[in-house]
């Protein structure tokens, strides 16, 4: 295995340092490394080595920040069902050029993940793949029908140790349903993973409800049908006493709702989506496909309470919800169309642009909402650690400088669904490492 010496990376936004990586570890952090990992210590998390690799590539990471591997605790990689849309090589290639080392991969695939075999198939494939690690999220219910809990045991037990469980693309609506899931989880710490909404509320709706769906002619999805789960189920958890997550937080109500929850001490953890935190509902006005997604794009003012949220801790991480479609499925009238957006490649570059470059996040801010905290959640023990001596080399250099221009062909994804398309965006991956191997060099896919 070839060692990496990459010199003048700022650690994770901060002092300058330089990394020296080999047998899948940080052997030291310091300054005026050499290939012996000899040189000053930095921040007190590394000094000098007795004696190193012998075959060394230097990486001059001079204006770079070196972040620990992203991790995506919501991703749909389509494989096993959709391989027209997304497999789990051609998504993982696009999570390790957006800077991530690991993704957890949603259980909406066909045949549902709803079974230690599906799971463990899913896993291995991530495994073959090798560009990021793959943790496959178990379905709460047998097909997210709703109706009867799956095999929550038998996939916690499987090879691929599944220990977060959702029928993400469905709520889990049912209260007594809900409530046993949460407590069988409860038995092997396992989280519940809510797609917070009220079915009920939200029969044929297209976009967020209020004047503008009125003006479009677009059957209204409104605030309260995700607020309302949101509250039932923090009650729910706390009468119970597990683990309980919501997927794709949109509102701002639901920030209320959470805040308050957290004052009051009780469990929950929340995520947001990168384009919750940077588009509206006005995009609909066009009527492009490319921009329904569910929940849906809401107001400026739900936009501002996100971004608050996240960075005042309300909101523990960002999840991408990455969604890829094939072009028949988005390329019609919007009524058709289906929901969701590509989000693996430009999540970084859009927090970087609504959060750090607006002064509401820092990059050590940006390490723990997307790294740290969602391998914690996630309960994955090899990824969200610090970049310190002894740490496994899972790390990523990005260029804060950049500015690019998103271009949807270019995609690495199958799909071509991104709302980004032809919009600036600052920020870029340079280079990823998962277990000291390059899986992109020069900002490009190194396999």
């Amino acid at each position: 295995m070839t060692a990496y010496l990459i010199t003048g990376a700022k650690i994770v936004g901060g002092e300058v340092a330089d990394l020296l990586i080999d047998n899948g570890e940080i052997v030291a952090v310091g300054t005026g490394l050499t290939a012996a990992g000899r040189g000053g210590a930095g921040d007190g998390s590394g000094g000098a080595a007795t004696g190193g690799p012998a075959d060394v590539t230097t990486i001059d990471a001079t204006g770079l920040i070196a972040l620990p591997g992203l991790v995506d605790l919501h991703t749909h990689l389509r494989e096993p069902g959709r391989e027209d849309a997304e497999t789990v090589l051609t998504g993982t290639r696009a999570a390790a050029l957006g800077g991530f080392t690991a993704v957890f991969a949603m259980a909406n695939t066909d045949p549902v993940a709803d079974t230690a075999g599906v799971v463990e198939q899913v896993w291995r494939l991530g495994r073959e793949a090798g560009y990021a690690d793959v943790f496959p999220i178990g379905a709460v219910t047998v097909g997210r029908q709703g109706t009867q809990l799956a095999e929550l045991g038998a996939m916690a037990d499987s090879a691929a140790r599944v220990r977060v469980f959702s029928d993400d693309g469905d709520c889990v609506w049912d209260a007594a349903l809900m409530r046993r899931a949460l407590e069988y989880v409860k038995a092997f710490g396992g989280t519940i993973a809510q797609h917070a909404q009220e079915p009920r509320l939200t029969k044929g709706a297209q976009m967020n409800e209020g004047a503008l769906s009125g003006v479009l002619g677009l059957t209204g999805w409104p605030s309260v049908a995700e607020e309302a789960i949101i509250a039932r189920d923090i009650l729910l958890n706390h009468h119970v006493g597990s683990k309980l997550h919501i997927c794709h937080l949109s509102t701002k109500g639901s920030v209320d709702i959470v805040r308050a929850a957290k004052k009051r001490g009780l469990e929950v953890t929340a995520e947001v989506t990168p384009h919750h935190l940077l588009l509206t509902e006005d995009l609909a006005s066009s009527y492009n496909p490319v921009f329904k997604v569910n929940p849906p794009l809401r107001t400026k003012e739900d936009v501002e309470a996100v971004r608050e949220g996240l960075a005042d801790g309300t909101i523990d991480i960002v999840a991408t919800d990455h969604a890829p479609h094939p072009v028949e499925d988005k390329d019609c009238e919007w009524s058709a169309a289906a929901f969701g957006m590509l989000g693996l490649e430009t999540a970084l570059s859009v927090v970087q642009h609504a959060m750090v470059d607006t002064k509401l996040l820092t990059w050590a801010d940006v390490a723990d909402r997307m790294s740290y905290r969602p391998a914690a959640i996630g309960q994955i023990s090899d990824h969200g650690q610090p970049l310190v001596a002894g740490a496994p080399a899972n790390v990523v250099l990005v260029d804060p400088a950049a500015q690019r221009v998103i271009v949807s062909a270019e995609s690495a994804s199958l799909s071509r669904n991104t709302p980004f398309d032809g919009m600036t965006l600052p920020g870029k991956v340079v280079a990823t490492f998962l277990r000291g191997e390059p899986t992109v060099l020069d900002g490009k896919a190194a396999k």
